[in-house]
């Protein structure tokens, strides 16, 4: 029998290359790659040179008219020279990519810094603040491509916001989360999201009306306690592995957030519709009763569960009959999971007039009970998800640092000339530091006025696990989304006649600083 040529043998000749491929001797790391072909300094450049473009400055303003981006054109005036800048909707456009992508690529050497160097600092407060620092150098269009990008993007419509950020988040939360774990704290989880929520909201409103100078009306103190009653694990889940919680601890923080986003968008949405009816502009807000608020909430809660049933399970029969192994069937399945993510929010939301928010939860949370097993590749979903969260948190922080860094400069919406906003002064920095005193203080009161019954019902908890979710209470991306939104619909409603509305302008401007705090 004739010996078999090697060299000819394409499985072997892969196999050797391989091999050598993962040979540690000839390995090296990125970071030794990364210096020494100078990548540094070529992004270094790049960033240079992008941000010191020339300001794009047109000649025949008077050719343009408009009072918004998206008309025939629109001239604006850049705070800091005087000189006005003249664009069509078609020379702004495109501007608005540059944004969440450079905030993308800067933040991944911001991870790549605190992994290596700086661990003890949080990624997204850094993104935070990164955001913030865009955000108070823009003072309006014309100064340069990123700030003409930003400016585009402090314009972002409110409903807009909840729509793109809020189904890709909630369902990937929901997704991961232990079904088992889950189901067996479900109540405990129940107390921590309703009774307990509905606590903090009327705790942190108290505190907005009667400590709070700003004279704000019940149904923005209300909304103010809403948005920062809600909890969020992507400040502590890195701890959590690091430590080695145990589980049962795990399942607390992570199951409370995701339950409680819920009730939080809720007791926002009923607020939001009272607080906007106040301003008495037609269709904008709804004068809702006691009788009126409970069906309202049975509506949102209830419809959209019922909404995000059917979306969850209509993708797995969909994933069910995708059920060859090729790789392009795999891919379809983790399409039809995003599809149905922001289908379901936007069904139950814009056309329902139900929660979203629950619908997309649910739909998440039956993908991951009665589909995992039927998945082709389980590991191909949750990468994708998992890129999907990091984008999408990234972006969301990036945007409020952005508009917060823009009211403390005094920019804020300078491209429209509202000069009626007012900026923070001292004072206001004051009651910042007291509020994040108050609100651990009543984090503490509501957990243990509620422990002895959640260390009775579900797994139970004890002393240690208590005082370790009374520090987690941190707030997060819903709540920077739903504070988001509320300045942006404000702004936008008012836009027409911003000295009118200048005093509800300024309690927008203030109650989103103290979220973003």
């Amino acid at each position: 029998m004739p010996t078999p040529i090697r060299s000819t043998n394409p499985v072997r000749a892969k196999l050797r290359t391989t091999v050598s491929c993962t040979n540690p001797k000839r390995t090296t790391s990125f970071r030794d790659q990364f210096l020494t072909s100078n990548l540094d300094i070529f992004v270094i450049i790049l960033f240079l040179a992008v941000y010191n473009r020339g300001s794009h400055e047109v000649d025949a303003a008077e050719n343009f008219s408009g009072d918004e981006p998206g008309g025939n054109g629109t001239s604006h005036m850049n705070s800091t020279s005087g000189s006005v800048f003249s664009y069509t909707a078609n020379e702004l456009a495109p501007y608005a990519i540059l944004f969440p992508w450079f905030v993308q690529i800067i933040a991944v050497f911001i991870y790549y810094v605190i992994t290596r160097y700086l661990q003890s600092l949080p990624y997204t407060a850094l993104v935070f603040l990164l955001g913030f620092t865009i955000g108070y150098a823009t003072t309006g269009y014309g100064d340069n491509a990123i700030s003409d990008s930003a400016a585009l993007w402090l314009t972002i419509n409110g409903q807009v916001i909840l729509l793109v950020f809020l189904p890709g988040l909630i369902f990937l939360d929901s997704y991961t989360i232990n079904v088992h774990l889950f189901f067996q704290c479900f109540w405990q989880l129940i107390n921590f999201a309703f009774p307990m929520v509905l606590g903090g909201t009327a705790l942190t409103a108290v505190f907005a009306k009667y400590v709070l100078p700003y004279n704000w009306s019940w149904n923005l103190c209300m909304i103010f306690g809403a948005i920062l009653s809600g909890t969020d694990p992507v400040a502590v889940s890195g701890l959590l592995k690091t430590l080695g919680a145990p589980p049962r601890l795990s399942m607390h923080v992570s199951g409370e957030s995701l339950l409680n986003d819920g009730s939080t968008v809720l007791l926002y949405q009923i607020f939001s519709a009272l607080y906007y009816y106040e301003y008495g502009i037609p269709n904008f807000g709804e004068d809702i009763g006691w009788g009126e608020g409970i069906k309202m909430f049975l509506q949102l809660a209830f419809g959209g569960a019922s909404i995000g049933l059917a979306f969850g399970i209509g993708t797995v029969l969909l994933i069910c009959l995708l059920n060859r192994r090729p790789a392009e069937e795999n891919v379809i399945q983790v399409v039809s999971t995003i599809c149905s993510a922001y289908l379901a929010y936007f069904v139950a939301e814009i056309l329902c007039n139900s929660s979203g928010i629950i619908s997309t939860l649910v739909c998440g949370l039956t993908v991951k009970v009665l589909g995992e097993t039927v998945i082709n590749d389980c590991d191909l979903t949750l990468h994708f998800w998992q890129v999907t969260g990091q984008l999408l948190n990234t972006l969301l922080f990036a945007l409020g640092g952005l508009l917060w860094g823009n009211i403390v400069s005094k920019n804020v919406y300078s491209q429209f000339a509202t000069e009626d906003v007012v900026s923070l002064g001292a004072k206001d920095w004051g009651y910042m530091v007291l509020l994040h005193i108050y609100l651990i203080g009543a984090r503490f009161a509501l957990v243990f006025i509620f422990y002895p019954l959640t260390a009775r019902i579900g797994i139970g908890t004890n002393l240690k696990e208590a005082v370790f979710m009374s520090y987690a209470g941190f707030r997060g991306a819903v709540g920077i989304a739903l504070s988001l939104s509320l300045f942006a619909n404000v702004f936008a409603a008012t836009e027409h006649e911003p000295v009118k509305y200048a005093s509800y302008r300024n309690d927008v401007v203030h109650l989103f600083c103290f979220v973003g705090q």
